[in-house]
């Protein structure tokens, strides 16, 4: 399934029924750039139309002809479903999605879902079935969609293929991201197509690899304090990423801020003002 060089506007078969267009939209947040998923060979559905992007909307437009009938977004984040205004304005497909959350300067804030979906619902899709599975974490209102019968999971910024997801409060939260991803666990799967990257085919390894990082990454934060108890984010920051670049450092700064949320709410540590303490 893996092409060896994922490049925007191209549109690559994956399955029977699923291709990917990328958006020209490459760095170090969103990889390659932010994959749109087509499925279906009669009426199509897309998911994640991506940012705002003349050639991106063209491409897509280009692929789905006058067949799209739905356009699904995982989340709100500006890389994701800002696309879905135009494409739908050209197609007349019906938007879906959770909705919209309060804005923390990194949200869509004119999306508006012509359908609101929650946790387990279906989308009848004619030839095909997409159920909604809500995993929080990286956004409160994020939504995963299972191609039923193909048990393909289409992730978002859930899962992603080649690195990890941040997660940004306040409305990233760490301890929900943990149980979204054991979420995954209890179901059956056969892929993972994430909003960047390859597609993985192996979704429960993965899954549990990304538990165990999380949870290695905690254990970091809570021996850091053995250099410094109380300590501020950014005394703790070069310790706990000691293995990452510094120029990732401020996108790490957020997680960090998360792993430290959880450990408050585990009742494992304290904040006063700007500074943490481990009790």
């Amino acid at each position: 399934m893996k092409d060896e060089v994922i490049t925007p506007g191209q549109v690559v078969e994956l399955s029977g029924l699923v291709r990917r267009i990328t958006a020209p939209n490459p760095g170090v947040m969103t990889g390659p750039g932010t994959n749109a998923y087509l499925i279906g060979t009669g009426d199509l559905a897309l998911i994640d139309p991506g940012p705002e992007s003349a050639p991106h909307l063209s491409a897509m437009l280009e692929a789905v002809g006058k067949r799209l009938r739905w356009i699904l977004c995982t989340h709100t984040h500006l890389d994701h479903s800002p696309g879905a205004k135009a494409l739908k304005a050209q197609t007349g497909a019906e938007v879906l999605g959770f909705g919209r959350v309060p804005d923390d300067g990194r949200q869509d804030t004119g999306f508006a879902p012509d359908r609101a979906l929650r946790d387990g619902d279906v989308v009848e899709c004619g030839a095909f079935r997409l159920r909604a599975v809500h995993t929080p974490g990286h956004a409160s209102n994020h939504l995963c969609y299972l191609l039923e019968g193909e048990r393909w999971l289409f992730t978002g910024d859930h899962v992603m293929q080649g690195s990890t997801v941040v997660i940004s409060p306040p409305d990233g939260d760490m301890v929900a991201y943990l149980k979204s991803l054991e979420k995954l666990l209890a179901l059956d799967l056969a892929a993972l197509a994430p909003g960047h990257g390859h597609v993985i085919e192996k979704p429960h390894d993965e899954v549990r690899k990304l538990v165990a990082h999380r949870l290695k990454r905690e254990r970091k934060v809570i021996e850091a304090f053995a250099k410094k108890n109380p300590a501020t984010l950014d005394d703790l920051l070069p310790i706990v990423y000691d293995d990452v670049s510094p120029r990732i450092h401020p996108v790490a700064r957020r997680s960090l801020h998360a792993h430290l949320l959880k450990l408050k709410h585990d009742g494992k540590a304290i904040e006063e003002g700007d500074r943490w303490a481990l009790k």
